[in-house]
């Protein structure tokens, strides 16, 4: 089965702490199986995401990286492909179905700030969710959401503490 991780790039603690744990609680939400944070190492974010993990089930991983350029470049060393979002890309429409035919493992990149020229030219596939600027939370939640085809609907977490019951009218959960 093809592996799905996100990079975020550029992760600013003073800043960015609780949009960086949003992109991951997404991530890991709507179906990737884990996120690599390039920027200051931020404790307090592992430790949130993982007590998501641990109450709503994984797997999941989380962890830091130095440099972004060395992991891209060694993804796709081992031969993986990279996705990255940005709204100058191919509109996501245009670019899904190649993404999708490849069995390739995929890291999909997303930005906290300005991103360098060079993972646009490293990326394998440069995506647009819209040629407007959105938040990297949105363009990350469309992206899953159509590459899994509304699965992550139906997706059950392994070794779960806490459990939602769906119910149409009231809120129920088995813990």
């Amino acid at each position: 089965m093809t592996k799905i991780l996100v990079l975020r790039l550029g992760h600013r603690p003073a800043r960015d702490k609780r949009l960086t744990t949003h992109v991951a609680l997404t991530a890991r939400g709507l179906g990737a199986d884990g996120i690599i944070i390039h920027g200051v190492e931020d404790p307090k974010i592992v430790h949130s995401v993982n007590r998501v993990v641990e109450n709503w089930g994984g797997p999941f991983s989380i962890s830091f990286c130095s440099s972004w350029k060395s992991f891209i470049t060694e993804w796709l060393e081992r031969g993986g492909e990279v996705i990255h979002l940005t709204m100058y890309g191919v509109p996501l429409p245009e670019g899904l179905e190649q993404i999708r035919k490849s069995d390739k493992d995929k890291l999909v990149v997303v930005g906290a700030e300005k991103v360098p020229r060079e993972v646009y030219d490293l990326a394998t596939h440069n995506v647009s969710v819209t040629h407007q600027p959105i938040s990297e939370v949105s363009a990350l939640a469309v992206f899953l959401d159509r590459y899994f085809n509304g699965y992550e609907f139906c997706k059950e977490f392994e070794g779960r503490d806490i459990r939602i019951i769906r119910h149409s009218n009231r809120k129920k959960k088995d813990s």
